[in-house]
């Protein structure tokens, strides 16, 4: 079974957890031991990732290391294509859609894409797009940030996403944001597309995260 044929099944039975570790804020043994626990308690996938501070070195570390505590996939989720490890289970090969900087909307996906096919990596499409206040990652990649008031903004993205063939639509708020995506933006999102929708960052009371399962 294929990372995303796994993730699809989990989806049909509702909606899904996943967990992202930042190869750079710990240590690979720290990270495996949050991997473990969160699989402990029921998340689907790790995701495996960040905006700054992500090498080769730290990255294929952290993946082996968790890879000896846990069974469940551990999909990596990009910076760019000077970091990429052949011990993910998947990788995200994702635009980030509202970049004004053509590195991020197709420039490291065509660095990346022969260095994938030799490793031999499972690729799952996704649009991502950031949401205000976008953080560490909405700088980083030079977003033209959706306002948190603009859901037919975000739901023209998520279309563009779908009708070009990507297979998984993310919102991001960015890392260490004060307040998630809104409920109601989800919802819209949710309403008017029918690719999978992932909800990122600023989630971190499990009311929050209940609010935006409701929501889509």
């Amino acid at each position: 079974m294929t990372v995303k044929e796994y993730l699809m099944r989990r989806m049909q039975e509702g909606t899904i957890h996943m967990t992202l570790i930042d190869p750079a804020k710990q240590d690979s043994v720290v990270a495996a031991t949050i991997a473990e626990t969160a699989e402990r308690i029921g998340t689907d996938a790790i995701m495996v990732g960040g905006s700054t501070g992500v090498t080769q070195e730290n990255l294929d570390l952290t993946v082996l290391e968790i890879k000896k505590l846990c069974k469940i996939p551990v999909i990596y989720f990009p910076s760019g294509a000077h970091a990429l490890s052949r011990h993910c289970d998947a990788i995200y090969f994702m635009s980030v859609l509202n970049s004004q900087n053509v590195k991020y909307v197709i420039g490291e996906q065509v660095k990346g894409a022969p260095i994938i096919k030799k490793l031999g990596l499972e690729t799952i499409p996704m649009g991502y797009v950031i949401v205000e206040p976008g953080m560490k990652v909405g700088e980083v990649s030079n977003a033209n940030l959706i306002p948190r008031d603009n859901h037919q903004l975000a739901v023209a993205y998520a279309l563009a996403a779908q009708y070009m063939g990507m297979e998984l639509f993310y919102l991001e708020a960015g890392s260490g944001s004060p307040q998630p995506v809104p409920e109601t933006m989800v919802r819209e999102v949710k309403k008017n597309v029918s690719i999978p929708l992932i909800v990122g960052g600023g989630i971190r009371e499990p009311e929050e995260a209940v609010a935006i399962k409701n929501a889509g």
